[in-house]
């Protein structure tokens, strides 16, 4: 059977389980430990997309909060100029697409050899792969997959 995250999917039409409830999850495989109880009734009335899901949503945000807790800060002065580059790009993919286009590739090269640095010195400091990953913030599957990624960048 083909599955989906979209909750309102699981109404019981079309052989589909039937939902009872809702539950903040995460692509890292955490699940919340609550359950919100979930109304059909009042789903039928309001539309899936003006649900209240707001106990799941705080719950996914306050697993979110741990999780950066834990992780490496980037710093400040890297933050805003990520951002500020960010904005800037979005700006210009609209305004001057081919312009974009050139900056983004002229930004390829010195992000994977950064890439390519970070990843062999990590491995290089021996450190233990769920250390890295907690750092990361991600899975260790995952940061395995994304160092072993990087490092092979030209």
């Amino acid at each position: 059977m083909h599955q989906t995250t979209d909750w309102w999917a699981y109404d019981g039409t079309l052989h589909a389980p039937l939902a009872t409830a809702l539950r903040g999850a995460c692509s890292c495989g955490w699940r919340a430990a609550a359950l919100h109880p979930l109304d059909w009734q009042e789903v039928a009335a309001e539309g899936p997309d003006r649900y209240d899901t707001s106990g799941p949503e705080a719950d996914w945000d306050q697993h979110i909060t741990d999780v950066e807790q834990r992780t490496v800060p980037v710093p400040e002065d890297v933050t805003a100029l990520l951002a500020q580059l960010r904005t800037r790009l979005d700006a210009l993919a609209t305004d001057a697409p081919l312009a974009a286009l050139r900056a983004v590739a002229a930004l390829e090269y010195p992000v994977a050899e950064a890439a390519r640095t970070a990843a062999c010195n990590a491995r290089a400091d021996d450190q233990p792969w769920d250390t890295i990953a907690t750092a990361l913030g991600l899975t260790e599957p995952d940061t395995r997959t994304r160092l072993h990624r990087y490092a092979r960048r030209p």
